[in-house]
């Protein structure tokens, strides 16, 4: 055998390796929804004994006044309105910022760049006094306003670079042919940033869909609780926890995340390869 087809194994052997042990946490979790409580914490086996879906069932009548279809429902309300909002306001600015000249835009993307540097801990009591005062607090326009005034530096920053490897010759081109900004933005950039676009809608509906803290803090009654604050009740509401039936609920939720991902996995991973081009 080839020394460099044994490197080859190798290394496939490596990959395999470190992937299941990755993955295994899932694995885990999807076995113990099959389990009661005196199973999952007085065995270590990974297989039960027998398999129901009684869990799944039961789980999703959560609390009984609201079942898990609400929390479901409104996870994507407010995920996808976020999302979209992110994609066409962030690409509107990173084209600004990559492709007009005008005062004061150093100090202005040195503004945006040092807000990465504020924790969420330092801005939530500015941010939910702000949204108090204008009477946002209990409904998704939290997440909503902030994506659709691009606050949201990374992801600026993360266009910018992608349309810095973009060659302007395209620009200077279409506007010889007499297009103006917003049609060689619409028509030419747009489809071009296709990867760029995909990595960051897919990116802020993962971060938004498993947030925790601003959910808990902007939310305050139940029927507009998201997946991740719907887990969360069912240990606050119940005297006796049935683990595998949280630990179920817990697995559903992530699934559109791990579909959305392994569809969108081609243009994500592009992206990211492609957005420390310089032009």
């Amino acid at each position: 055998m080839k020394k460099k087809t044994k490197k080859t194994i190798w290394a496939y052997v490596i990959l395999v390796v470190f992937g299941f042990i990755m993955v295994y946490p899932l694995i885990w979790m999807f076995f113990a929804t099959f389990k009661d409580n005196k199973e999952l914490f007085g065995t270590t086996a990974l297989l039960p004994s027998s398999y129901s879906l009684d869990a799944y069932l039961k789980g999703w009548k959560g609390s009984g006044q609201y079942t898990f279809t609400t929390f479901f429902i409104n996870s994507f309300k407010m995920v996808i309105p976020a999302v979209f909002f992110t994609i066409v306001s962030c690409s509107i600015v990173a084209y600004g910022f990559a492709r007009f000249k005008f005062v004061g835009k150093k100090l202005l993307f040195g503004l945006m760049i040092s807000t990465l540097m504020l924790p969420n801990a330092a801005i939530i009591i500015p941010r939910y006094l702000l949204f108090r005062n204008l009477g946002w607090l209990n409904t998704f326009k939290p997440f909503w306003m902030p994506a659709l005034l691009a606050a949201y530096p990374f992801f600026i920053f993360m266009l910018i670079q992608f349309l810095r490897g973009i060659p302007k010759d395209l620009d200077e081109s279409a506007k010889i042919d007499g297009a103006n900004s917003f049609v060689i933005f619409k028509s030419i950039l747009l489809p071009l940033m296709k990867p760029a676009l995909f990595s960051v809608g897919l990116m802020q509906f993962m971060w938004v869909w498993n947030d925790f803290y601003n959910p808990l803090i902007y939310i305050n009654s139940v029927k507009n609780y998201p997946l991740a604050l719907g887990v969360r009740m069912v240990l606050d509401t119940s005297g006796t926890v049935y683990w595998n039936q949280v630990l179920a609920m817990a697995l559903v939720s992530i699934l559109p995340l791990i579909i959305l991902f392994f569809f969108a996995q081609r243009y994500f991973i592009e992206g990211i390869a492609t957005t420390g081009m310089k032009g």
